[in-house]
Formats: structure tokens, sequence, C-alpha cells
């Protein structure tokens, strides 16, 4: 059975690598996302294929190439990411990106593109007409991140080939039942596992509750001229 140590460290991890990877992915998706739905330029359909076959890579599979590239006699050996937490990091936001930016460019897409045109014609650039599309399609924003967040939250395959799931140092929630499984504890990883879903749980009504909070606030705002 693991250690109450073990565990809050591998939860405090699961946290800080999962909620990293799902912050920097949207601040890459969401953008790139946009681009692809908005803008017209060459090898845009290309880069909209690609997103979205990456929307379902094998996270061993990505686990497998990022160590290659990073281990000791790898390309990137010498800068030291084997077996760390930035490389974990790293591969979460590899699969999450994909999934940010394909959810963005879909939500993007259901807006009706009379929206942009309306804002054009009345002085706003692409660039804002577009930021005026993103906030009417921000519930679309929203599940992007949870879906990020979803993918990343559960993975265990790619964190354990980089990150080594190293005892006290680089396990997750997800690694540690792994290990509780092999090991035949089972009531412990069942635990473990209830866990796993309450911080999903969690994490998507937070982010839904925020998002109906901020809704309210600009329908406020709109009826009565004043924000609050």
């Amino acid at each position: 059975m693991s250690t109450a140590s073990q565990f809050f460290h591998a939860l405090w991890l699961s946290l800080a690598v999962s909620g990293s990877a799902a912050l920097i992915s949207a601040v890459i998706g969401i953008p790139l996302g946009a681009l692809l739905s908005e803008f017209e330029f060459p090898g845009r359909k290309t880069i909209l294929t690609i997103v979205h076959a990456f929307m379902g890579l094998p996270p061993v599979v990505v686990g497998l190439y990022t160590f290659l590239v990073i281990m000791r006699t790898g390309p990137l050996g010498s800068i030291g990411l084997e077996y760390t937490v930035t490389v974990m990091v790293i591969v979460q936001v590899i699969l999450a990106t994909p999934i940010v930016a394909g959810f963005t460019h879909a939500s993007l897409s259901e807006v009706d593109s009379r929206l942009a045109m309306q804002a054009m014609s009345l002085g706003a650039t692409r660039i804002q007409a577009t930021i005026v599309k993103i906030r009417q399609a921000r519930e679309g924003m929203v599940a992007s991140v949870i879906a990020g967040f979803g993918r990343v939250i559960a993975e265990v395959g790619a964190v354990s080939i980089v990150g080594g799931a190293i005892t006290g140092k680089t396990d997750t929630i997800t690694t540690l039942i792994v290990k509780q499984t092999r090991l035949g504890v089972y009531t412990s990883a069942a635990l473990l596992g209830l866990v796993l879903i309450a911080i999903s749980i969690l994490v998507n009504v937070f982010l839904t509750r925020l998002q109906a909070g901020k809704g309210a606030s600009e329908i406020g705002k709109r009826v009565t001229g004043y924000s609050d």
C-alpha cells in the first residue's frame, strides 16, 4: 500500500503537471484553432489535417518518441530532461494541444460568419473580429480546455516512459494506480482511482461554473449597461 507521503506527492504532481500542460495547451491551441478557422493561408488544410490526426495520438507512442529525443544518447540528451517533471509536462502538452486546437476550430466554425462581417463593417480588424467570435464561442473554448485536461490527467503511458514513475519524484496518481494494481493492492488502487475521478469532476465543475459566471456577468452588462 502506498504511504501518505507517496499519495500526496503523486496527487500534487498530477495536478501540477496536468494543470500546467492544460494551461500551456490552451495558450497554444486556442490561437492555433482560431487561426485555422478564421484565416486562409498556404498549407492550412494540411495543418488542419495534422491537428485532427494528432487528436487521436496514442500516448505511449508520444512518450516513446519523446524519450528517444531526450534520452542521454538522443539528439537533446545533453539538456538533461530524462526522467524529469519538465519532460512530463512537455509530453502532456503534445497530447493536449491538438485537442484544444481541434475543439476551438470546431467551435468557431459553428459561430455565424456574419458576426465577424458585422464587426468588420463597424471598423474592427480581422483579428478583432476573430476575438468577437471567440467570445461568442466561449463555451466551446472552455470545453476544449476541459477536454485537454481530461486527456492528460488520466494519462499513464507517456508519463511513465519519459518520467520513469520514480517513487517520490515522478510518480503521478495514474502511475501509482498501476504500481498498486501490479502489487495486488487492489483496494488502494481503487481508492486512488476514485480520487482521480473526483479531480476530473471538480475541475469540470469549476471551469463550467466559472464560464457560467462570466456569461451571466456579460448578459447583465448588456441589459443594464454596467458590469458587476
